[in-house]
């Protein structure tokens, strides 16, 4: 291998490891905006802020499926430079995201992804739950 290519793959993989980060960094953000709206509803009982509550978590889950998908592009760069696969050829220093469109590149694709749906899914299961339960009285 040489020194252009391990340059670049290092390049990617810095790349990666940003874009993950940010999706750790929203994960945290969402619990704890969302806990904050529920600490304030606690002393000021209003349906709107358990809904704004579910509004954030979903801005917050189509950004991190963003994220997603722009990692795994720069994993699919990733593999087709270091030789791994070989579907696109990739000159060096190249990062071309917008050749890898399709499977599990979709951006639709990464926001149904079973971690996407377990995390953010559940929180927002949960707010629209508690919001349905409020304003039938099932709960006060």
């Amino acid at each position: 291998m040489t020194e252009e290519k391990r340059k670049h793959l290092e390049f990617i993989q810095n790349v990666i490891n940003r874009l993950s980060t940010n999706s750790i960094q929203l994960k945290a953000i969402t619990i704890t905006l969302t806990a904050g709206l529920l600490a304030v509803y606690s002393t000021t009982p209003k349906i709107f802020l358990i809904a704004l509550a579910a509004i954030q978590v979903l801005f917050f889950w189509l950004l991190d499926s963003y994220y997603l998908q722009q990692e795994r592009k720069f994993r699919g760069i990733y593999y087709d430079v270091s030789g791994v696969t070989n579907n696109i050829q990739i000159k060096d220093y190249e990062m071309p995201t917008d050749k890898y469109k399709s499977g599990k590149y979709n951006f639709f694709y990464c926001v149904f992804s079973l971690s996407k749906l377990l995390f953010f899914g559940s929180v927002f299961l949960i707010l629209i739950l508690t919001i349905f339960a409020l304003k039938n009285n099932y709960i006060s």
